[in-house]
């Protein structure tokens, strides 16, 4: 009967961490070398895209600071970065800077609910159904092509200058980006994809519910990004014009005053806005769309 087992000398050698038995000091395939570079290299991608965002912005500010301390420009014209802070600070330190904040919060809030609740069922309808389409699109196009900040007399001549026209002012802004991207997207599922669904036995509610709603996601979540922003165009004038209240009020009030300080303030604070608003679509992008390929994290090379 022949041996099952081997003899220790006739067992291949067994590589060691530092290479095969009996060549000591030969270097292994598995070396340090590249996985230390392809570390670094990924380390360096992962700072470049949480950084890089950033560089414009942290340019412009220190440009800003450069010119305003060398005296290009003059205080009236253009403050400095602390100049602003400062005027910040101390309207945060008697409470006035929070109460404007809240205040134009609250109404972006309301009139973006108002606006994309009433887009997305209309958008809904007119992508879903021939007979709504032809009963409402063109109406409603019609009414599109108004400039919807031209109503801002006519708002408080209906309303006066309450909270009823800035409210419906960033409705009606709100409302046709969210509409119309809506429509497009609901119209841009592939139909086969419906028919599958048909064959499958679902009701029209769970074809909108599982394949009209997802395909159409990527596209009414874009409406929603660019509405964000015009929610913001359409208060800072409803503000400006027609209110007692809010960051609209505060850069009018500065105005008034020559606190140019208090103005640009008002500025960065429209700004950090948008920025804030932006990143929580895209927050909400990554969350709702994970099964699209264009929206997953992208994998560090």
């Amino acid at each position: 009967m022949p041996e099952q087992t081997l003899l220790a000398k006739d067992r291949p050698p067994h590589p060691g961490p530092d290479g095969p038995v009996g060549r000591p000091g030969a270097p292994g395939k598995g070396a340090a070398g590249p996985s230390s570079a392809g570390r670094n290299r990924r380390a360096l991608l992962r700072t470049a895209r949480t950084a890089g965002p950033w560089a414009v912005p942290l340019l412009v500010l220190v440009v800003w600071q450069w010119t305003a301390a060398a005296g290009i420009l003059p205080p009236s014209i253009l403050p400095a970065p602390e100049a602003v802070l400062r005027a910040g600070s101390d309207l945060a330190a008697t409470g006035e800077l929070q109460f404007h904040i809240l205040t134009s919060l609250r109404r972006i809030l309301q009139g973006f609910a108002l606006g994309a609740a009433t887009g997305l069922l209309l958008g809904f309808l007119v992508g879903m159904s021939k007979v709504t389409e032809i009963l409402l699109d063109r109406s409603l196009q019609m009414v599109r092509t108004i400039p919807h900040l031209a109503l801002v007399p006519l708002m408080i001549a209906w309303f006066g200058i309450g909270e009823e026209p800035k409210i419906l002012l960033v409705a009606l802004g709100t409302f046709f980006p969210i509409y119309l991207n809506t429509v497009t997207g609901i119209r841009g599922v592939d139909p086969k994809l419906l028919q599958l669904g048909r064959s499958y036995g679902l009701g029209r509610w769970r074809l909108v519910r599982d394949i009209a709603v997802p395909g159409a996601m990527p596209t009414i979540l874009s409406g929603i990004r660019y509405s964000l922003g015009v929610a913001w165009m359409t208060l800072v004038v409803a503000e400006t014009i027609s209110a007692s209240d809010g960051i609209g009020y505060l850069a009018q009030n500065a105005r008034e005053l020559l606190r140019t300080d208090q103005i640009v303030l008002a500025i960065v604070l429209y700004a950090l806005a948008g920025l804030l608003a932006d990143l929580l679509t895209r927050l909400i992008e990554r969350r709702v769309l994970r099964w699209h390929p264009n929206y997953r994290p992208r994998a560090t090379q």
